[in-house]
This record gives C-alpha cells, sequence and structure tokens, in this order.
C-alpha cells in the first residue's frame, strides 16, 4: 500500500503559484495589502476554515462526502457557548469546548455509521443529518437567536496568542495539521483511507474492516467540524444559527484546489493547506475588488456573499470535470 501515500502534486504546486499571483494582485489593489499585520489576519481567518476543512479532507480522501459541515459547526459553537445552561455552571464552564466537540463527534459517527453500515449515499445521509441539526439546534433555542456567551477560555483560544506573533487559532491549525500529516502518512490508519478511496471493494477482501475506517474518517470530520464552530463562537464571542453556512462551499473549494481528488484516493494535506490559504485570499481580494459591480453595470445584480458562493461553486464544477476527465483517460 505504500504506493498509496500522498505526494506533492502539479496541483499543489499549481495552488500555491496561484497564491503569490493574489498576493501581488492584492498588493497591486490595496496598499498595505502584504503587510505583517494584514497577513496574519488572514492567516488567523484562514485557520478556522483550515481547522474545518481538515475533517472533510479525510472523508473525501474515502470517496465520501460530508454535507452535515454547516449546522455541525453550529452544533459545536453552540454547544460550547450554552453548555453552562445544559451541565450547570460548575461544569459547563470548564467543560464547554471539549463539550461542543463532543457534540459534534457525536454527528460524525452517525453519519459514519448510516454510510458505512446502511451503505447510504454519503451525500443523501450527510445532507439529512444537517437537516436533523438544524432542528435540533432550533428546538434547542426555541427558534430565537441564543442568548449564551463563550467562555473566557474559548475567548482566549480563538483571539489570543500563546506564542507572540502566532495566533492561538494558528496554533491549533499547525497542531492539527502536524497529527493529521503524521497520520496520513506514517500510519496504518492513513494507508488504509487512501486505499479504501482507491477501490473500497479490494481493500475490503484483503481483511480490512472499511467499516470501521468509514465510522472514523466522518468522526474526524464532525470533530473538526465542530473545533471550527468552537473557535468561531470564541473569536465572535457568541453562537447563533447557520453560524457555519457560509463554509460548505469554501471547504469544499479549498479542498479540491489544493489536489484531493474528489472521487477518493489522492491529495496531501499540504495541497489542503495551499488551497486553504488560496480560498481566504480570494475572499479578500473579492472583498476589496468588488467584482459584482461590474456585473451590476450590465444588469446583473449579485449581493457580495452570492458572487462568492458562484465562484467557489464554479471552482468545485471545473475540477470535478478536471477529475473526471482524468479518470477517463487513465
Amino acid at each position: 500500500m505504500l504506493r498509496f501515500l500522498p505526494r506533492i502534486d502539479a496541483a499543489t504546486l499549481i495552488a500555491f503559484g496561484c497564491i503569490l499571483l493574489l498576493l501581488l494582485l492584492g498588493a497591486a489593489a490595496k496598499p498595505g495589502f502584504l503587510s505583517v499585520d494584514y497577513l496574519a489576519q488572514q492567516l488567523q481567518i484562514a485557520s478556522f476554515l483550515g481547522t474545518i476543512a481538515t475533517g472533510a479532507m479525510i472523508v473525501i480522501l474515502i470517496g465520501q462526502i460530508d454535507l452535515s459541515i454547516p449546522w455541525t459547526i453550529a452544533i459545536g459553537g453552540m454547544m460550547a457557548t450554552g453548555a453552562s445552561g445544559i451541565l450547570g455552571d460548575a461544569l459547563g464552564v470548564p467543560l464547554a469546548i471539549p463539550f461542543g466537540i463532543f457534540c459534534g463527534l457525536l454527528v460524525g459517527v452517525v453519519n459514519g455509521l448510516g454510510v458505512a453500515y446502511l451503505r447510504a449515499p454519503s451525500m443523501i445521509f450527510t445532507l439529512g443529518m444537517n437537516a436533523v441539526a438544524q432542528g435540533l439546534m432550533v428546538f434547542h433555542t426555541g427558534g430565537f437567536a441564543p442568548q449564551d456567551r463563550a467562555t473566557g477560555l474559548m475567548v482566549a483560544i480563538a483571539s489570543g496568542q500563546l506564542i507572540p506573533g502566532i495566533s492561538n487559532p494558528l496554533l491549533v491549525w499547525i497542531v492539527l495539521g502536524a497529527v493529521t500529516v503524521y497520520m496520513l502518512t506514517s500510519t496504518r490508519l492513513g494507508r488504509q483511507i487512501y486505499a479504501i478511496g482507491n477501490r473500497e471493494r479490494a481493500v475490503f477482501l484483503s481483511g480490512v474492516d472499511s467499516r470501521r475506517v468509514t465510522v472514523i474518517a466522518f468522526a474526524l470530520s464532525g470533530t473538526c467540524a465542530a473545533a471550527g464552530g468552537v473557535l468561531l463562537a470564541g473569536w465572535a464571542n457568541r453562537s447563533y444559527q447557520a453560524m457555519g453556512d457560509p463554509y460548505l462551499l469554501p471547504t469544499i473549494a479549498a479542498i479540491v484546489l489544493g489536489g484531493t481528488n474528489v472521487l477518493g484516493g489522492r491529495g496531501t494535506y499540504l495541497g489542503t493547506v495551499a488551497g486553504v490559504i488560496l480560498i481566504t485570499l480570494l475572499q479578500s481580494i473579492l472583498s476589496v475588488l468588488q467584482p459584482q459591480d461590474y456585473f451590476a453595470e450590465i444588469g446583473i445584480r449579485l449581493p457580495a456573499d452570492v458572487f462568492r458562493q458562484v465562484v467557489f461553486g464554479l471552482v468545485i464544477i471545473v475540477m470535478m470535470m478536471f477529475y473526471g476527465r482524468e479518470k477517463v483517460v487513465r
């Protein structure tokens, strides 16, 4: 199975090349775009997306997809900020972060069980779980915006700097990324993930419990999504319904832009890092240039957030066409 180990491929190099082009474009469009403070801010913003994309990438590597990410993020943030009301102040304050992440883990495990043992299509099952999570959160808040605030520890992790010059969310992403790289490249589980993405039936016939690996992959996705929600809640000092909705398309777009095959079996975490930074810079560039204003002049009026979603959707479609063509050629 050594041939399934990830390598730096052309897609990753292209992603880093696009990052360089965006940096040059941003520098030309906005004075101070390349300043240390601004780039540090962009890396902090990228760390939220990077944390979420880490787990989603693992699911894509096995040839599946997790569409429950938006409301798993909301569950993580809302359960962490509301832990005191559920567990009481004595336990809710110190256990707010692990409680929120644990709730996301449960969502991931349910997704994994449904896909692995019920053989339900991951796209349909996780989309249904996203709706279930939404309903549970609306019931939890009574249909209103929650009044809970983030704990001091959540705010410190999301906004502080344990190491001067490196924001805590970025530090969390670095540690998480290092663990993920080790898992994917140096453990049996990592080799099994790549192998299942290439040909699950052959892996199953070789004696590997592919269903267990699938459950683990979805559990990691739910855990990372909830961790991203906890970070976002700490950064905003509050949680709110639909807080994860803006992250589904950027997450998938970042992963595929980094060279991870959406059909599974190929991709590197370094490529995902490049894709996350690329998407973050692209969002920043779109905010600076306001290209939707040019379309408005010809009668096409799109809000800024809608325009960004269109761009991310087109990126995913183009990469899907590329992967499909590549598979035919191979």
